[in-house]
């Protein structure tokens, strides 16, 4: 008997292949995927991964867009949702080494791109620039409800949690860099940053 596979509305389909291309290039990367290979492991052909995104490009900034999403609704929905405790549930999230496509690991990959292609470089620079804006102003939050140091810096305290993203994203490509310094480091930041550290 001949298992037929059903098809799926082109909405959903679209969506199904830009999660199976978020796993392909999380595990892989920009230029070690391939469109044959997303195509295969989303279970159709090249000419219809084509039809939903233009170019590999494109469907690459498109996994950028979705997991730069995934990590916003998180951390809106903490912010909603527990004013107080928010900015651990944000940090957890964009440092997890869990999550099923990691922010940080698409954009370590953009780096190597942009130096060749502007409108990744710009894509990279939008989503930074807009990230650090959101923790600057959540630390602003936390300092009103006296959760943060009212003497932090909420600018440059969102610098360093955007690079203390790729500092997680080395230690995890490079299967432990830090060893138990990286627990160090994050303890370290939680006691200059927090009123109550613990």
């Amino acid at each position: 008997m001949t298992e037929t596979r059903q098809r799926l509305p082109a909405g959903e389909r679209r969506q199904a292949v830009l999660d199976t291309a978020c796993r392909v290039f999380t595990r892989s990367s920009y230029r070690g995927a391939t469109t044959a290979e997303i195509a295969r492991e989303a279970g159709i052909s090249e000419p219809i991964l084509y039809r939903h995104f233009g170019s590999k490009r494109d469907l690459y900034l498109a996994c950028i867009e979705q997991a730069f999403a995934e990590l916003c609704a998180v951390a809106e929905e903490a912010r909603r949702s527990d004013p107080r405790g928010c900015l651990g549930t944000v940090v957890n999230a964009y440092m997890s080494s869990e999550a099923r496509v990691r922010l940080v690991d698409l954009w370590i990959q953009a780096l190597g791109i942009a130096a060749e292609d502007e409108v990744i470089a710009q894509a990279l620079k939008r989503q930074i620039r807009e990230l650090q804006r959101f923790f600057a102003e959540l630390v602003r939050e936390q300092q009103k409800l006296g959760i943060v140091h009212e003497d932090r810096d909420p600018v440059a305290e969102a610098w360093i949690f955007i690079a203390s993203g790729f500092l997680k994203t080395f230690d995890h490509r490079l299967g432990g860099l830090l060893g138990p310094d990286l627990e160090r480091v994050r303890a370290e930041r939680r006691r200059w940053l927090m009123v109550d550290p613990a």
